[in-house]
């Protein structure tokens, strides 16, 4: 199942310099892994702010949220989630 996830990231600037490094490092080797995997199909930065779009191919919404929970920023996030389906008139055979 297809979704379409926005993550507003929000780290707090008290956060000490070497704990917001390792927390940084760990998201990319997560969301990383989840791209190798097939999960975390397309990742896009949101010009001018520290967000992104994202779509996700998960097996259904307990895999998206223990996903989603399990970024090492998720308690920094303001995260919204849209599920998606195919549209009827779109013509690609391979975005499903």
């Amino acid at each position: 199942m297809l979704y379409h996830v926005t993550m507003d990231v929000k780290i707090p600037r008290d956060l000490p310099a070497d704990e917001r490094a390792e927390i940084l490092s760990r998201e990319k080797a997560y969301s990383q892994e989840l791209q190798r995997q097939g999960k975390w199909r397309h990742i896009w930065r949101v010009a001018g702010q520290y967000a992104n779009v994202s779509i996700l191919d998960v097996r259904d919404n307990a895999e998206l949220h223990e996903i989603l929970s399990g970024l090492p920023l998720f308690p920094f996030m303001e995260i919204t989630v849209t599920p998606l389906l195919r549209h009827p008139s779109a013509i690609r055979e391979d975005d499903s």
